[in-house]
């Protein structure tokens, strides 16, 4: 029997300081930040901003410059190591062979770069649309796309961030592709240990609903057989979650988009759709948006020195702060969001990572965190009047964002909500 596992929903209303609505935008996490960039409303954005969830507060971040990408969408970003790596996405044919659509951020300095790769290097990438990008080590796999003139491409490429090298690992003429996904765009991909998985698309003008899983160490492809799961998608998203991963939205077109959230076991190799909790939010129908995981859940998992075992990076010994949760207004539970539940430390679970300690109370803990003026909820009992304050404020703010409750964030997507702000969702999963 199949554990249930329901989840909740809530918008997040943002303040007027913030992105506009958008969908074929670009996301990504560095150290519990959410990072935006480009997409389309009305017409093709030139944006990137920052949101602070601890700080519920958004930061444009300077996006000119001769190193700083143009108008971009159906791009790719990822995070590495400080740096933030744009590629794809341009408006025009203007990046061909001679010249690669990758933009670098430096994230300490709040700058784009100019990166250098060896300068006699032939293989490189053209431009690009709705192809899939993961970091695997300290490299980037970038996956199809749709290539004008060429249509749906299955070209397979990695980006060695070391000496910012490209190699062309299947695909192309240099490079014949063997058995695989074969060509493909607005497609999802999720990176989890050594393996990437790729789910559905459009093979030409063909959707897809099939899966296939990628080994960095055998570098093959299997074809994963289900016999359940999503439909045929496009423009949906997935993160990786625990020992799986969620699938959201997505549809068989622009006019169709869904608000189906799916869970994909690793260890079962088997779909469950997920349920609603009983008066949570219904979520938004949407597609051509992005999905992020915040929370130990959804960290990559990474070697430990004891034992070889697999365990989010996180750290071991409690932190004691003082923040605001509350439970949705659920009327079988019997209060409201105005019953605040006050969370004051950490306890370490069996496995040794240190999670919130929940009022239970013999009930199923739903609670969801409060991210209006989040950093301001904790009380500094021990604060002198020589400055310290501050200090210990940003050292709270950094256990904070060590500690963040497991959520995801919906951002985005078609069709555009009614409010011009960035359209933000929060889910939070109740696992049995």
């Amino acid at each position: 029997m199949s554990r249930s596992s329901p989840c909740l929903w809530m918008p997040l209303p943002q303040a007027d300081a913030s992105p506009c609505d958008r969908y074929k935008h670009a996301c990504c996490t560095h150290q519990g930040d959410v990072y935006v960039l480009g997409g389309r409303s009305t017409h093709c954005l030139r944006d990137f901003w920052s949101y602070s969830v601890v700080r519920n507060e958004w930061t444009q971040l300077p996006c000119k410059g001769e190193a700083a990408p143009e108008e971009l969408e159906e791009h790719s970003m990822v995070a590495h190591e400080g740096f933030m790596y744009v590629f794809g996405g341009t408006l025009d044919c203007a990046y061909t062979g001679w010249r690669c659509p990758l933009w670098v951020f430096d994230l300490g300095k709040h700058k784009w770069v100019h990166w250098q790769g060896k300068k006699s290097a032939s293989w490189m990438p053209t431009n690009r649309k709705s192809h899939s990008a993961v970091v695997f080590g300290s490299s980037m796999f970038v996956y199809g796309g749709y290539i004008d003139m060429r249509g749906s491409s299955q070209e397979f490429w990695r980006l060695d961030f070391d000496s910012m090298c490209w190699s062309l690992l299947g695909g192309g003429q240099q490079a014949p592709g063997g058995p695989g996904p074969g060509p493909r765009h607005s497609h999802c991909a999720v990176a989890h240990q050594e393996t990437m998985y790729l789910y559905g698309g459009l093979r030409g003008l063909r959707e897809q609903r099939d899966f296939w899983s990628w080994n960095s160490g055998s570098r093959s492809w299997s074809c994963l057989k289900t016999t359940s799961g999503p439909s045929r998608l496009v423009g949906h998203a997935a993160v990786a979650y625990r020992d799986g991963l969620l699938l959201y939205g997505g549809g068989q077109s622009l006019n169709a988009p869904l608000n189906s959230l799916w869970r994909y076991s690793f260890r079962s190799q088997s779909w469950e759709r997920l349920a609603l909790l009983p008066g949570s939010t219904n979520p938004p129908a949407r597609i051509h948006h992005c999905c992020l995981g915040l929370g130990p859940s959804y960290q990559p998992l990474t070697p430990t020195t004891t034992g070889g075992s697999l365990l989010p990076r996180l750290e071991t010994k409690p932190r004691p702060f003082k923040n605001k949760c509350f439970p949705s207004p659920l009327s079988y539970l019997g209060t409201t969001s105005e019953g605040a539940i006050e969370l004051e430390t950490f306890e370490k679970t069996e496995n040794g990572l240190t999670v919130p300690c929940a009022v239970r109370e013999g009930k199923k803990s739903c609670l969801t965190f409060e991210n209006q003026a989040f950093c301001n909820r904790w009380s500094c009992e021990e604060v002198d009047g020589d400055g310290e304050g501050e200090d210990l404020a940003d050292m709270m703010e950094d256990v904070i964002v060590q500690n963040l409750p497991d959520l995801l964030l919906l951002l985005g997507g078609k069709p555009l909500g009614q409010q011009a702000a960035l359209s933000v969702w929060q889910m939070t999963l109740t696992d049995p």
